[in-house]
């Protein structure tokens, strides 16, 4: 007899994002894919905010997803069907910490493009992203109803800057830029078709390319179909759709190829218990809900999972299922669950084992700006500190950080938009008027030398029962902090040497001018305890104190974030907008023109962005165009410094005040 979930458990899963530059129509294409497969009746308008995936009014009000959201729907039928989790993720780079946490648990992604505006700066981060990460992607070039469209330009410009293998699927066949637009897919029957696609795939399929050079028929179009979708499996290739998703043209072509060119796999439900959580909100009565998707095995309620430093038991889950969010008695493998009960819970937590093959870590940028949050009304430090506190456990990049001594609570930001919305959330979710005082670069530290420090227990004034020596070495951007020994593994137990490791890292938050210094060796090179009175607490409260005086030795210089940019401005304003990057201390290259207007690309310091946003209409009359990202930190003109949060273990008094008062 079988069992009621029997059929769940052998139908294919796949977990699916909506990606994009904001404005390119993701959430739009979100509507029309509902709609295709009949979760929803009417298609929703973001303009008119009434979208299904747009759920907060704040959403709605701008029209910009600010925070992902998922749906599922159904494909196919039979054993063909797949059941589908449909995450539609933000397109403005002032959330792109919210894309990253969902990229992590899906099996396949659709980049949606502008055949307007085609590649955009936030395009180019994504697909970087997708190809290191070999997630598989489709591309929808969408838009082709708006004047201005211009698909062929765009595909070649898909495959020319994004630098990815790409191959194109469908073509407007009438109507371009207009609500009468219509599409038609290649088919690999076509010679014309069959040529480029073999071409493409040829690069990347050894086999395929001998069956082609032994004998050329042998290279059916069904072969050249089953070639294709193991290359998009494998995140090696990029079929490339066009259409409209206001209209629905060439989203059928779409769906089909979700259906058939993603990977859509039976998940393990009787396997070892193992998901990961991706997102953290409240509920109505303001307990923690976790958002968490499984790769294996099955979750039920009342069992016991590992929630923040510690274990919860799961109260209640709900599961995505035919468009709408059921409550079950247990969630199974490939399903995408909410879950009650784990009050500790954060984003990023593993659910069971941690999950295979699906390392959960930083792919985007961080945060390259900060400022200082304030009450503006009645309120107090401690309820803006718990409402800012909320809205870390949603977005941790959030990076709440308090001054103790003056305890001003700062907070990390990706934009000036970012900072608008938390100032809208603050007033209309907590009653809290607040203000911020003027957007600063968060900077790092890098170590130039070598230095070493020890403190020996019963010596030199040393009031830990601990000794602790440590060396600091330069490492190169992106390496880390990486934690060696030099002492022998018996010499300490392993919960003081565990203590000293930890304690590193989290010291290593605040450099000399109070910034991380995110790359440099430590090495331990003393190491010594009694047996009867040391603990792991002395060696935690020690190694601070050790390692800012061998980074005093070694020495650091800050590092401020620059971001690369690309301006579009008219010819006539070029002389105006060069002065205005010069005082930006922006670093363009040649400016190379286009028809009547000139392109320029180059550095500028993050913190001078937004400056130049503002200033450039004036400059250009409103035609000016400016694009930036992200791209690397480099020696600031003048060292920046920020308050520190640690006892200040750089002022030895002080510190051990700090400190004793710990213990």
């Amino acid at each position: 007899m079988q069992s009621p979930h029997s059929t769940h458990s052998t139908q294919r899963t796949l977990n699916l994002g909506i990606l994009a530059h904001v404005d390119a129509g993701k959430t739009s294409l979100t509507e029309r894919l509902l709609y295709a497969a009949g979760v929803i009746d009417e298609i929703g308008s973001v303009d008119a905010g009434s979208t299904r995936t747009d759920s907060l009014e704040l959403e709605r009000r701008r029209g910009i997803t600010i925070r992902s959201a998922v749906e599922n729907f159904r494909l196919g039928s039979g054993t063909r069907a797949v059941s589908v989790n449909l995450v539609d993720t933000p397109g403005h780079p002032d959330f792109i910490a919210e894309v990253e946490r969902v990229l992590g648990v899906l099996d396949g992604a659709v980049l949606v493009v502008s055949a307007v505006e085609g590649v955009q700066p936030q395009t180019r981060v994504l697909m970087r992203t997708l190809k290191r990460l070999a997630l598989p992607t489709l591309v929808f070039v969408n838009k082709a109803d708006r004047r201005g469209a211009d698909d062929v330009r765009v595909v070649g410009e898909i495959g020319r800057r994004l630098g990815v293998p790409v191959v194109g699927m469908s073509r407007v066949v009438d109507g371009l830029g207009t609500k009468d637009v219509r599409t038609a897919p290649f088919t690999a029957a076509d010679p014309h078709v069959a040529r480029r696609l073999l071409d493409v795939l040829a690069a990347h399929d050894d086999a395929l390319l001998a069956s082609y050079l032994a004998d050329e028929r042998s290279v059916t179009p069904g072969r050249l179909r089953r070639a294709l979708s193991a290359a998009t499996r494998a995140g090696r290739v990029h079929p490339v759709y066009v259409g409209s998703a206001v209209t629905g043209a060439g989203v059928p072509d779409l769906v089909d190829a979700v259906r058939e060119l993603l990977p859509a796999v039976r998940p393990d439900a009787d396997g070892p218990l193992s998901g990961r959580v991706f997102k953290v909100e409240r509920g109505e009565h303001g307990e923690k809900l976790a958002y968490a998707r499984l790769f294996s095995g099955t979750l039920a309620v009342r069992r016991q999972v590992p929630a923040g430093d510690g274990v919860g038991r799961v109260t209640g889950l709900a599961v995505f299922a035919g468009g709408a969010l059921e409550r079950r008695a247990a969630a199974r493998a490939g399903e995408i669950a909410v879950l009650r009960g784990l009050a500790d819970v954060r984003i990023g937590d593993a659910v069971g084992r941690e999950p295979r093959d699906r390392p959960y870590g930083r792919v985007f940028a961080p945060p390259s700006l900060e400022t200082v949050v304030v009450p503006a009304g009645p309120a107090g430090e401690g309820e803006l500190h718990l409402a800012l506190g909320r809205l870390a456990e949603q977005d941790p990049l959030i990076g709440l950080r308090q001054d103790p001594a003056g305890g001003r609570l700062s907070v990390s930001l990706y934009g000036e938009v970012q900072k608008e919305v938390l100032q809208t959330t603050l007033a209309e979710e907590f009653g809290l008027a607040v203000r911020f005082e003027e957007t600063t670069p968060i900077c790092v530290e890098r170590v130039t030398g070598t230095g070493a420090a020890h403190e020996v227990l019963d010596e030199d004034g040393n009031p830990f029962l601990a000794t602790v020596g440590l060396r600091v070495e330069p490492a190169p951007p992106g390496g880390g902090v990486v934690f060696r020994r030099e002492v022998e593994l018996g010499s300490l137990p392993l919960s003081f040497m565990r203590a000293v490791e930890e304690t590193v890292h989290a010291t290593l938050g605040q450099g000399l001018y109070g910034w991380q210094v995110p790359d440099c060796t430590v090495t331990m090179t003393h190491s010594g305890f009694c047996s009867i009175r040391s603990t792991a607490g002395a060696f935690r409260a020690l190694t601070p104190l050790v390692l800012m005086a061998a980074l005093e030795r070694a020495g650091t210089v800050v590092h401020e974030p620059v971001h690369r940019f690309r301006l579009e401005c008219p010819a006539a304003a070029y002389p105006a907008v060069a002065l205005a990057l010069a005082r930006a201390g922006a670093v363009p290259g040649t400016p190379a023109a286009e028809g009547d207007a000139y392109v320029l690309e180059g550095h500028v310091p993050a913190d001078r962005v937004h400056g130049l946003e503002r200033e450039l209409p004036g400059l250009t009359g409103g035609e000016g165009v400016l694009e930036s990202a992200f791209d690397h930190h480099a020696p600031a003109a003048a060292p920046r410094s920020r308050p520190r949060t640690d006892g200040n273990p750089l002022h030895r008094e002080e510190y051990l005040l700090h400190a004793h008062r710990r213990i």
